[in-house]
Formats: C-alpha cells, sequence, structure tokens
C-alpha cells in the first residue's frame, strides 16, 4: 500500500480497534460459538506451510488469507488452495490485510524483525495474534506488543509451543513440588550443525518476486549483502537475532517455566565468537551465555560446528563431549539438576535420574501439539489466563535473548588465558568454556587468528526494563532500535 501513510493507517485502523474493543469482552456472542474462527497466515514460507497445514486439522477454524511480501511463496500456496478448490483471499502488502474485517486474528511467521510491529498494529485493528518466538526483536518493543495486547483486549500467543507439551507439564510441577529437591542449576544446550551462508564481494540482486522494501519494513533499506535473503537474516542483526533467538526462543523458555522463574536474570554475560568459516552472517554460532538469577544459575550453550573438523554434519546428532555424558544423543535440551537428581531431556520430554545416574521416572513430550489449539479456545474464551504462552511471558523470554546478545555485541576478543582468568570463581562458566575450548580445538580454530570475544557482566532492572552499573549506559543502546518510517513502533500504542 505504497499511497497509504503512517498517519492514514493509523486513523483506520484505530477506527476499526475501536469498533473492535466493543466486542473484545464478547467476541462470542456476537458470533456463534461454533463460527469459524477465521485467520490469516502472515509469511508463507517454511514456518508459515507448516501452520496452514495444522490449522486445516483442527475445526472450527479457516485459514481465510494468506500474505506474503514474496509472490513466489504465496502463489505457490495459492496453487495448493486451488487444489483443495478452497478460495484464500492473498495480499502483499500486510497494512492492507488489516483492514479486512472478516479476518479475526493473524498468524505471524515472520521475521524477527517484523514481530512487534505487526502484532501492534494487529492490535490496533481489533485482531487476536500467534506470533512466533522469539516475541520481540527487542526489549523496548517487547514491552510494547504486551502494552497493546492489554489495551486492546487482544488475545495474543507466542509460538512457545513446548508450554503446550504433555510431558514437560507435569514435569515442571513435579520439579516445583520438590521431588528432586532444590533447584541448584540448568544447563541448557543447542548442538545445531550451521553450514556458512557464504560471503559476497557486493550488492546482491532482490529476487524479483519480492517486495524489499516490506521486507526490511522497520529495519534499514540497505543494499543485500548476502547471498540468500530469505532464512539467512535470521544471522543479521538489523532482522535477526541469531541461534541465540532462533532456538534460544524455545530452551530458555523450558528453562525459565519448567523451574517456576517469572523474570529476566538480574546478571547476564555471554562469550563466543563466529567460528569455522568467514561469511556474512554477524551473529556468534558459537557461545556460552550464564543467566545469573539468584536462586540458581541458567547456562546456555549453542555450538554449530561438527564435533571436529571433517565430519559430517550429522554425526553431531550424537553429543559425546567430555562431561556431557548426560546429554548423550540430544542436540537440544536442558538438564535441570537437583539436590537428589536431575532431569535430562527436551520439547520431546526426557527422564529423570537419581545422582548416580540411574532412571527415577520418565516424562514422554508430544512436542507441544495442542499449542494452536490452546490458542483458538482462548480466542473463543477471551480469557487471557487460559493461554499457554501469553505474549507477556514471551516478552520475558526474548529479554533474555536480547540481554544475552548485548553481552555478546559488547564483548572484547581476549586471548584464552585472558578468558579462563575472567570467568574464575563460577565453576559452571569455567567447565562449559574448557569444553568449549576443547570443541574449538577438535574443529582446528585458531584463536591467536580469531580470539574469543567475552561480554561484560550485565546488570538488569526488571522493574525498569533497563540496564544498570558500569556497563548499562551502552548496553541501553540496544534496548530499542531506530526504525525506519513509516515502519514505526510507536512509544504510546
Amino acid at each position: 500500500m505504497k499511497d497509504c501513510t503512517r498517519r492514514t493507517f493509523l486513523k483506520t485502523s484505530l477506527a476499526t480497534a475501536g469498533s473492535a474493543a466493543l466486542a473484545s469482552g464478547a467476541w462470542s456472542q456476537i458470533r456463534g460459538a461454533n463460527d469459524d474462527i477465521r485467520i490469516a497466515v502472515v509469511g508463507v514460507r517454511k514456518k508459515g506451510m507448516e501452520h496452514i497445514q495444522d490449522f486445516r486439522k483442527l475445526s472450527g477454524v479457516r485459514v481465510a488469507a494468506i500474505c506474503d511480501v514474496d509472490t513466489e511463496f504465496l502463489d505457490a500456496e495459492v496453487a495448493k488452495f486451488k487444489e483443495r478448490n478452497i478460495k484464500v483471499e492473498t495480499y502483499i502488502d500486510y497494512r492492507k490485510l488489516l483492514e479486512n474485517k472478516n479476518i479475526d486474528a493473524v498468524v505471524l511467521s515472520v521475521p524477527d524483525h517484523w514481530h512487534a510491529l505487526m502484532t501492534v498494529w494487529a492490535c490496533q485493528a481489533g485482531k487476536d495474534v500467534y506470533v512466533e518466538k522469539p516475541a520481540s526483536h527487542n526489549i523496548w518493543e517487547g514491552r510494547k506488543m504486551v502494552e497493546a495486547a492489554r489495551k486492546y483486549k487482544r488475545i495474543v500467543e507466542v509460538g512457545s509451543q513446548d508450554r503446550s507439551d504433555v510431558g514437560l507439564l507435569p514435569l515442571a510441577e513435579h520439579i516445583k513440588q520438590g521431588a528432586l529437591g532444590k533447584i541448584q542449576r540448568v544447563h541448557a544446550i543447542t548442538y545445531n550443525a550451521r553450514l556458512s551462508i557464504g560471503k559476497v564481494s557486493g550488492p546482491q540482486p532482490i529476487p524479483a518476486t519480492c517486495d524489499y522494501n516490506l521486507f526490511q519494513g522497520p529495519a534499514p533499506l540497505t543494499p543485500l549483502m548476502r547471498e540468500n535473503l530469505h532464512y539467512d537474516w535470521h544471522w543479521c542483526w538489523p532482522t535477526g537475532t541469531g541461534e541465540m533467538g532462533n532456538l534460544g526462543g524455545h530452551v530458555l523458555d523450558d528453562c525459565r517455566w519448567t523451574t517456576g522463574v517469572t523474570t529476566m536474570s538480574p546478571r547476564v554475560m555471554s562469550l563466543g565468537g563466529r567460528f569455522g568459516y568467514d561469511d556474512d552472517g554477524e551473529t556468534p554460532n558459537t557461545i556460552i551465555s550464564l543467566f545469573d538469577y539468584d536462586a540458581f544459575p541458567i547456562i546456555y550453550e549453542i555450538r554449530a560446528l561438527p564435533r571436529a573438523k571433517g565430519e559430517k554434519v550429522d554425526v553431531y546428532q550424537g553429543i559425546t563431549s567430555r562431561g556431557m555424558d548426560r546429554y548423550r544423543g540430544i542436540n537440544f535440551g536442558m538438564v535441570i539438576q537437583c539436590e537428589h537428581g536431575y532431569f535430562s531431556g527436551g520439547r520431546d520430554g526426557g527422564w529423570t535420574y537419581d545422582n548416580d545416574g540411574k532412571k527415577i521416572k520418565q516424562f514422554a513430550g508430544d512436542g507441544g501439539g495442542g499449542h494452536m489449539t490452546n490458542f483458538l479456545e482462548t480466542v473463543r474464551s477471551r480469557r487471557v489466563g487460559d493461554l499457554k504462552a501469553d505474549v507477556l511471558e514471551g516478552h520475558i523470554t526474548a529479554s533474555m535473548v536480547h540481554a544475552a546478545d548485548i553481552s555478546y555485541r559488547l564483548a572484547h576478543r581476549e586471548p584464552v588465558e585472558q578468558v579462563k582468568k575472567a570467568v574464575e570463581g563460577n565453576d559452571l562458566l569455567a567447565e562449559s568454556l574448557d569444553r568449549l575450548l576443547q570443541h574449538l580445538e577438535a574443529n582446528e580454530i585458531d584463536l591467536a587468528k580469531n580470539p574469543l570475544a567475552i561480554g561484560p557482566m550485565l546488570t538488569f532492572d526488571t522493574e525498569s526494563e533497563r540496564f544498570t552499573g558500569k556497563d548499562g549506559y551502552y548496553a541501553n543502546m540496544f534496548l530499542s532500535r531506530n526504525y525506519r518510517p513509516p515502519f514505526v513502533v510507536p512509544e504510546i500504542v
């Protein structure tokens, strides 16, 4: 909608939101409780296609519209709808979609930098939202998402489907009830091999099918400096949050809700780097982050290289690094260490063990397959408390993601001995660093040429949602971003 100014759009969307607000407390009274919920899936590449398929399996819901800035993917999905003899409306510009009063909710499967603005605009337009993780691209805009959801009485759920996992739900109660004693620490991992995204020598052509202005949205409209426009946005700071937000958005959320943690950690630090290749990626592919809660620490390891140089990617699925026997066969999960034993597992469940490694109890998961159903049921009930992953919970977890990334972005590259000295006194961090160094050595990484980067221990005020202390001034520069008009998250939603 090139001729639509921000002022005109807000005027239209606020008017729509005003009428929707009248119905927000009694949605089912205006539309029959058995009527289909009409949704629009925004972003129909890989994840969006999966969402369309998931909703097709559910009753009481209809995919009435799809939206994507790239007609290559939009046209491919339209063809599938035609094969099923089902009519679906199509949009390239999300703002035009929001003008459609026949859409009840939007499902956002778009790059991270679009999550907040699309959510706020949808709330203003009187539509409920299912948004993929991480909830936001920065801490400040995450809070605006929460404010918009509450102000316009919208149902906003984050795609943290593990919160609907039938195995992890009873595990959380098991841990919280003290079955294994007091929690001592949580150790999370993502060992997921990633290949280089390549390195270009100059600006790359934009696919003719894509509206690049809409793709960039709130991000700067700069030349494309990577081979692949799609997906590889994850590894560039203006549009993505790296693996910390990609898979860490799930893992850190699991660590938090299964152990009853309700806030962002008051202290956080990261160390790592981008190792193994020289490419156009900006985010780290190897990182350790410490979330230093008062009750117990959460430490999170990300590795994107194979076990050793020359090995195939698939051998990385079995993790056999020294000291990691509890994680054997897991490349995405956590260990919750308690006084009398521990839980080892991930999104598909796991086992509790005693401290001698003997199995105690299994918690078999299903990957959170009921998460979409939870969203639809809450759209009908209008009770925010029914949500398994309300936007506020998504915001808190995303704040962990962003704080860890900020510490890394403020890091200094140091010789190995200096990094070791910096973590002295923290046995958990020192042990993780030791294994990381062995991992890099096995991949023949020369740390003299590409040193580790170690970030500051940042302190965070959970009330004001700002960093404090000697590094707070610089860390707070990353709390928000410079938005590109008209794609601006408003100060007052």
